[in-house]
């Protein structure tokens, strides 16, 4: 077995995204993505019960030139947008959007959530778009729990969905901008799981919840991403305690990446494009109305 070697470990840090404290894997000082992830936050939310949903969580926004995707670990979010979706995900479900050439949005907890005095739990990732797909027309997709394909594991011990890409002869409900292998799973304790990654792909393991083992590494705390060498073909792991996590895996874009805040391109004239276009209502306008 061609195991992969860990690279970097980078514990989740608490911060501040405009008064809405999130755990920040990744970037980092030192990392700035692993191409073509850019970002992954993972947020605890207790919303403010005696107020309306609606004036809570992260309102309306724009995106331009990537995917953001949101997990839904614990709770609802309530996804709207301004192509018209409107869209409550629960938990153990995906809402996975591609911004292509702008799109308004926002995530805010649903009535439920508010009514029931529900707390939630979310991952956010950020995914590029190679330039050939940054300007495509708007995509969204919601994907419910029990349309995942499940991966099987021989002892029997973990529940493992594929969400992007294929493995073994399945094929996930989403499909990626570029190449990518995205699966989200959960292992009990004592459980062993062996990930084969397509080679030429970066990959990594973001521990959401319970210790892990990595083979030829070591124990990992939950809240971290263990980043891989390029090298190996293989990633193999040990649930020290109920674990839960997501694979990710994907073909570097290798493209010039140039970020601010929420739109990501290839050059700084797009960003300033992307600025315009926003300002000018080309990326439509989102009112909050059910």
């Amino acid at each position: 077995m061609d195991t992969k070697k860990v690279w970097k470990t980078l514990p989740a840090q608490m911060i501040d995204m405009g008064g809405f404290p999130v755990k920040q894997a990744l970037p980092t000082q030192n990392v700035p993505n692993v191409d073509p992830f850019l970002l992954l936050h993972h947020g605890q939310i207790k919303p403010i019960f005696k107020r309306p949903a609606k004036i809570q969580g992260v309102g309306p926004h724009p995106h331009r030139g990537f995917s953001p995707v949101t997990f839904v670990i614990e709770g609802e979010v309530h996804h709207r947008d301004s192509r018209g979706n409107s869209q409550i995900a629960k938990a153990g479900e995906v809402q996975w959007m591609h911004a292509g050439a702008g799109i308004i949005h926002s995530e805010r907890p649903s009535d439920n959530i508010i009514e029931n005095k529900i707390s939630q739990e979310i991952v956010q990732l950020w995914i590029n778009s190679p330039a050939s797909a940054k300007m495509k027309e708007p995509e969204y997709l919601h994907v419910k729990e029990a349309d995942f394909p499940l991966i099987p594991i021989e002892d029997g011990l973990s529940d493992i969905k594929l969400v992007s890409g294929e493995y073994g002869g399945l094929k996930g409900k989403v499909k990626g901008q570029s190449e990518l292998l995205v699966t989200w799973g959960k292992t009990k304790t004592g459980g062993n799981v062996n990930f084969d990654t397509p080679k030429g792909y970066n990959a990594s393991l973001y521990i959401i919840r319970g210790d892990v083992r990595i083979e030829g590494h070591g124990v990992v705390d939950p809240e971290s991403l263990v980043v891989f060498e390029m090298g190996g073909s293989s990633i193999s792991f040990e649930a020290k305690s109920d674990a839960q996590y997501l694979l990710l895996a994907g073909k570097p874009i290798e493209e010039k990446i140039v970020q601010q805040g929420p739109f990501v391109m290839n050059t700084e004239t797009q960003i300033l494009e992307a600025m315009r276009d926003y300002q000018m209502g080309k990326m439509g306008i989102l009112i909050e109305e059910d």
